[in-house]
């Protein structure tokens, strides 16, 4: 079976999208949509705008999606998933390529999420931190053991493990984890504590929002992040895409699951090769390939 998986953020990079802009009229048209619904063009920073611009949480979020989508629908009759997948983020494009979410809608909803994300980042200073060379268990007994606000965040791959939380909570665990014998515990450069309880104000904001558009239908199954199973009917699509916002990113378990119920060919579609990435780290039996 073949399967679409869509990346989240930090796989930006300046110029990103502009050769679809140049090669497809109908690109064009959704860009220029995409520039109205934004109320700034983004278009602008995709194309021109420094690393530095890219950045910041409100133009990355509706960046990736943008390049993720716009790609996709570009695909045209040759586009037939039968099975999606996005990180974090990447859960957005995956809905608006397996017809649960339309264009307008979905970006709306990112533009939103991006916004109170970046709000909750600015009422209480956090960060995340990637831990590598460590079973789960001992990063998540690190994470209980250890005073203050610090949770497991995202299951990228085995032995690649990201923790999110209060500042002096997460320098305390990775200081711990080192003692353990990961091989790194190194704090990311990330405007907050992402996945973790500390984005309970942006998920309270979002709810609403997500409450009050329109889901479709699935034309196939999303491999959702808080659950790491298939979900084929819209309302659970909801409930679970409200939750991921505090909820870990269970990528990995997400990807074995699907290898699990049939998928044989994974299929980047984004910015970057970070996903095709880590498919080689956690089954390299699978074809993995990508289109950016």
């Amino acid at each position: 079976m073949k399967a679409y998986i869509f990346p989240g953020q930090g796989a930006q990079f300046s110029g990103m999208g502009l050769n679809l802009f140049e090669s497809s009229s109908e690109a064009q048209e959704l860009f220029n949509q995409a520039n109205e619904i934004l109320g700034f063009s983004i278009t602008d920073i995709m194309f021109e705008g420094s690393a530095e611009d890219l950045k910041q949480t409100k133009v990355t979020q509706p960046a990736i999606f943008l390049h993720s989508v716009i790609l996709a629908k570009t695909l045209g009759d040759d586009f037939k998933p039968e099975m999606v997948a996005g990180h974090s983020l990447g859960e957005f494009s995956a809905l608006v390529a397996n017809g649960t979410l339309a264009f307008d809608s979905a970006l709306k909803l990112v533009s939103q999420r991006a916004q109170a994300m970046q709000k909750a980042c600015e009422l209480q200073p956090s960060t995340m931190a990637a831990v590598l060379g460590l079973d789960d268990k001992v990063v998540e007994d690190v994470c209980k053991e250890t005073e203050g606000i610090v949770v497991a965040a995202n299951y990228n791959c085995p032995g690649q493990l990201v923790i999110s939380g209060e500042i002096e909570a997460i320098e305390t665990a990775c200081k711990s984890l080192t003692e353990k014998g990961a091989r790194r515990a190194l704090v990311l450069p990330v405007g907050g504590a992402f996945h973790s309880p500390l984005m309970e104000p942006a998920r309270e904001q979002l709810a609403s929002a997500i409450e009050n558009t329109v889901f479709n239908e699935p034309l196939c199954p999303i491999y959702q992040n808080v659950t790491a199973a298939a979900v084929n009917n819209a309302a659970d699509i909801k409930k679970n895409l409200i939750a991921q916002l505090t909820a870990p990113v269970r990528w990995t378990q997400t990807i074995q699951r699907m290898i699990a119920d049939g998928g044989t060919e994974f299929i980047e579609l984004g910015p970057g090769k970070v996903l095709q990435g880590l498919m080689r780290k956690i089954d390299r039996s699978v074809t993995t390939s990508g289109m950016s």
